[in-house]
């Protein structure tokens, strides 16, 4: 009987033994299912938040400047809210491709030092491109931020650098991404 009852208490000992490997068993799947999903929506929404690669354009032109306005607002001499207007064609070995012009409007001044808002839009036979940014008057280089366009470029993004502003060597090299 002693026998019996430790075979039993043997048995009971077993099936405890087999429950709490079925619950450990059961909570480390359940832990590696849930880790698994999470880890799926993880990676899902990541992909999702990430850009499609995009394909970047490279546009190496010259600036042929053909007219210059500057309005000297009151009073006289540099101020906020001066401005300078502009436009030009742009060539491409040795021939025009387009035109564009724009204005940059004093906003902030120190000492001798002009901050001015530039507004510029190319337009080319595949449509226009708009760009924006600050611009030190008299620094030799002036990068702008593409903020849209038309046509083949209506949602266009990228920089565009000009040098040698406002000279017979002014060029530009736009990087447009599409």
């Amino acid at each position: 009987m002693v026998t019996r009852r430790l075979g039993s208490v043997g048995v009971h000992d077993r099936e405890r033994t087999n429950n709490n490997t079925r619950a450990s068993l059961t909570k480390l799947f359940s832990i590696s299912l849930v880790t698994a999903l999470v880890g799926v929506f993880s990676v899902s929404s990541a992909d999702a938040d990430t850009p499609e690669r995009r394909q970047v354009e490279v546009l190496e032109l010259k600036v042929q400047n053909d007219q210059y306005a500057y309005t000297d607002l009151d009073p006289k001499g540099p101020s906020l809210g001066d401005a300078h207007v502009y436009s030009g064609t742009a060539i491409m070995d040795g021939r025009s491709v387009g035109r564009g012009g724009g204005s940059c409007q004093v906003i902030h001044i120190k000492g001798d030092e002009l901050t001015t808002q530039c507004l510029i839009t190319m337009e080319l036979k595949r449509g226009s491109l708009t760009m924006q940014s600050l611009w030190v008057s008299g620094t030799s280089s002036l990068d702008m931020a593409i903020t849209g366009g038309t046509g083949d470029f209506r949602e266009a993004r990228g920089t565009v650098r000009y040098w040698d502003i406002a000279t017979p060597k002014e060029r530009v090299r736009a990087e447009i991404l599409r």
